[in-house]
């Protein structure tokens, strides 16, 4: 048993992609695979929402990009982000679709495809343009802003005007300012398409993949859902998906802790009565946070026991019951998130907990944590 382990199952991203897939259809699946694939592994994600029906995929970077082609994948990629100078260059080296929305990057654009070696016999840079239409970052809030830039890439022969896109911001939690992005921003985009054919139209996130047909147009971006995870913060199972990822330690040690003894900095955590305490060594350095002092559950043996004691950076404490004797013994798995028998802690509790959400939870879970795949239970080099 490693110290900690998060175990993926690529059948489960598969099989939610398939069914993002179908909700959207017919519209296009865009699988967002940022940030390391949400924490999941970004190259055996892609691959996996791949063959479930994705025909993009998505990242904030232009090192995420890099990386997925050094990892051998040649599908469609679309770098969201900003970009500086240096940036561009290293995404379009990676032959991805960039994302702009102010003329004078539209020139900056060309100038990096020059430098790249673009010539007159290559493919041109696939370029979207963005309306902010209520999210307030990126973008560019006035429509006739956005159609000149548009015009811009469309009329230069190093570029190609490929996609028009908005970000939604209340999608999970606010239906009504959701139609008020897409009521400022279907008039535009569609007029553009109009004028532009093939422009691929595009604002879904996960969460109007699921909850708001009306804003599928062309193709959905969706992130979270691919991986199991709730856009809406609840239970995935509410819409039938599988969470992907769990993570897991072990018990290295187990001993009594008799009344006025102590687990861990600071003595939070103080012993009325005999306790059996379990130390599993994966902390807050391992994406545990320290949030989760006196205010956690682990599953042992498919029952929960509650976290006691100060997180901290490479070790956990869990109170076991009164003797320990009578506890799981030492080397039993530990399951922080997932499932034990029939108890499962899903990240979207442990983002409760925490006062935060699914996402952070998953993103959080650190580099020094091997990544083990699998196809339901058999495991897979990735």
């Amino acid at each position: 048993m490693l110290r900690a382990v998060a175990r993926i199952n690529l059948s489960a991203v598969e099989r939610n992609c398939a069914l993002l897939a179908a909700a959207a259809s017919p519209a296009a699946l865009c699988a967002v695979v940022k940030a390391d694939g949400y924490g999941h592994g970004a190259a055996a994600c892609a691959r996996a929402a791949l063959a479930g029906g994705a025909s993009v995929l998505a990242v904030a970077t232009a090192d995420e990009a890099a990386s997925l082609r050094a990892a051998g994948i040649g599908s469609r990629l679309l770098v969201m982000g900003a970009l500086s100078g240096e940036e561009l260059e290293i995404a379009l080296r990676a032959e991805s679709e960039v994302v702009t929305w102010r003329e004078d990057f539209v020139a900056e654009i060309a100038a990096a495809a020059a430098a790249v070696g673009w010539s007159a016999s290559c493919e041109p840079v696939a370029v979207h343009v963005k309306l902010d239409s209520g999210m307030g970052r990126l973008g560019t809030r006035h429509p006739q802003v956005a159609t000149a830039v548009a015009e811009a890439v469309a009329a230069h022969p190093a570029l190609r005007l490929v996609g028009a896109m908005t970000h939604l911001a209340t999608a999970d939690d606010d239906p009504q300012f959701m139609r008020a992005q897409l009521g400022l921003f279907a008039p535009w985009a569609n007029a553009l398409r109009a004028r532009h054919q093939g422009l691929v139209v595009h604002a879904a996130n996960s969460a109007a993949t699921l909850r708001g047909p009306e804003s599928h147009f062309d193709m959905v971006r969706c992130g979270i859902a691919i991986y199991g995870l709730d856009p809406f913060h609840n239970d995935p199972t509410d819409w039938q998906l599988e969470p992907a990822l769990s993570l897991h330690s072990y018990l290295a040690e187990v001993k009594l802790c008799e009344p006025g003894q102590s687990a861990g900095y600071g003595r939070r955590f103080v012993a009325q009565a005999p306790t059996a305490v379990a130390t599993l060594p994966i902390g807050y350095g391992d994406g545990v946070r320290r949030g989760l002092t006196n205010n956690g559950e682990v599953l042992v043996g498919g029952e929960r026991y509650p976290i006691v004691g100060t997180v901290s950076m490479d070790n956990i404490t869990v109170a076991l019951g009164p003797t320990e004797h009578d506890s799981p013994a030492r080397g039993a798995e530990a399951t922080l998130i997932g499932e034990q028998g029939r108890q499962r802690i899903l990240a979207e509790a442990v983002a409760a907990r925490l006062d935060t959400i699914n996402y952070e939870v998953a993103c959080g879970i650190s580099a020094r944590v091997p990544r083990e795949y699998h196809r339901d239970g058999e495991r897979v080099v990735a």
